[in-house]
């Protein structure tokens, strides 16, 4: 029993030597997630349910906000790393998605919900890949999976609040309801801006700047030369993967349509991000010991089984348990995600590394949504394999993702290699 104690102990004295820059981000994504989780569980049910849009239209506007805003996160984590300044960046993009989000009150068409997402998605933008760099520029090698973990786990329990916010909103407005109604996605869009105009001010005049050594000397170009080949490769993976990963949305019209009414899509999501919390720490710790890749690859086998599940589900408890599982996929790999691409390049590029990490993933976005809507509902006369359909493609190529991992050029560090 010594063993697991020890190292329990480790991880919270670990935690508690991490600078105060980690904790700030992690108290602003806490924030932020309590409001855009409030919305964005409920936004696919407000396109499908209120709106009557196709999936295939779900999938456009998933994959065009992702998609776009990706192009803001290369160029501002290359602008990041040029000006020497992360925190700057971040603030203006979390400011961006807080301003744009009180709209989608208004909303009435597919057209202004595609504009609201991706005012958002501009803001995420702007916004990631400086944060994830001040983050990586504030700790040491030996903090990187735990301090990656604790932001996951931060992020993720602000996802918990959020929906819990919401789920109570519902029960008091549509108990029982089988499909959201206008009115009860209105109250809600206007709580979520409570938290969002907390998370800007807590970064704003809680994070300090973090110097960056030789940015200003040879600012980085908006290029893979220069890069390892082993980052070179793990985009190409990465790009693999995403190609079966759509958008998040699918799981919940899936779970819908295997019988889920709104609040229990919203019980299921809240389990999704509690397991998502707990392992993100524990799993960004242990993957500073064990390896990255081991962590990856072993979450990826995770999302494969949930997406055949998916697939092969036919009532709504076999969606909530799945999601569970799900959970455990993220803590698993979002995190450890984000330290394995700093363990891959130098300290002065790593945010243009971080941006071209985010638009591999959000650039892929846009066919792997586009795809899952049209295999669910078809497109033009064509009427689509049905809602299992997305999911097993997801699953196959998760498994030829993981086959390419772990056919991964070897590292120089124990920590990469995994």
């Amino acid at each position: 029993m010594a063993g697991p104690v020890n190292t329990s102990n480790e991880a919270r004295d670990v935690r508690r030597r991490l600078p105060r820059n980690v904790w700030i981000v992690t108290a602003t994504s806490f924030l932020m997630d309590i409001s855009s989780e409030m919305i964005m569980n409920l936004l696919p049910l407000f396109l499908f349910n209120v709106l009557g849009v196709r999936t295939a239209a779900i999938g456009a506007i998933e994959g065009v906000a992702e998609s776009t805003a990706s192009l803001l996160k290369m160029f501002s984590g290359w602008l990041s790393d040029k000006l020497g300044k992360r925190k700057r960046l971040a603030v203006v993009g979390y400011a961006v998605s807080t301003v744009v989000k009180p709209f989608l009150y208004l909303v009435s068409t597919w057209g202004g919900v595609l504009a609201v997402r991706f005012g958002d998605r501009v803001g995420k933008g702007i916004r990631t890949a400086p944060r994830d760099a001040l983050v990586a520029d504030s700790v040491d090698e030996r903090q990187r999976g735990i301090a990656f973990g604790l932001h996951r786990a931060g992020d993720t329990a602000g996802a918990v609040v959020g929906i819990g916010i919401a789920l109570l909103i519902l029960l008091a407005t549509q108990r029982g309801a089988v499909e959201l109604s206008r009115g009860s996605f209105q109250i809600i869009v206007l709580a979520s801006m409570v938290p969002a105009i907390l998370a800007v001010l807590v970064l704003a005049l809680g994070a300090r700047e973090t110097k960056i050594e030789g940015s200003r000397a040879r600012p980085p170009k908006l290029s893979l030369a220069g890069f390892d080949r082993r980052f070179r490769y793990f985009l190409l993976v990465i790009v693999v993967f995403t190609l079966g990963n759509s958008s998040d949305a699918f799981l919940i019209l899936r779970a819908q349509n295997a019988g889920l009414t709104v609040a229990g899509v919203l019980g299921m999501m809240l389990t999704f991000n509690l397991v998502y919390a707990v392992v993100s720490s524990p799993a960004g710790a242990l993957s500073d010991r064990l390896g990255r890749r081991r962590f990856l690859v072993i979450g990826w086998l995770f999302y494969a089984v949930v997406y055949l599940g998916f697939a092969k589900a036919t009532a709504g408890w076999h969606t909530w348990a799945l999601m569970g599982v799900y959970g455990v996929y993220y803590g698993m790999t979002h995190g450890v995600a984000k330290a394995f691409v700093a363990d891959l390049v130098p300290k002065e590029r790593r945010g243009t590394a971080y941006g071209v990490y985010s638009a591999a993933v959000g650039v892929t976005a846009l066919p792997a949504s586009l795809i899952a809507g049209v295999l669910w509902q078809g497109v033009g006369g064509w009427s689509g394999f049905g809602p299992g359909a997305p999911f097993l493609a997801g699953a196959i190529l998760a498994l030829v993702a993981t086959i390419l991992l772990v056919l991964m050029p070897r590292g120089a560090t124990a920590r990469t290699r995994g």
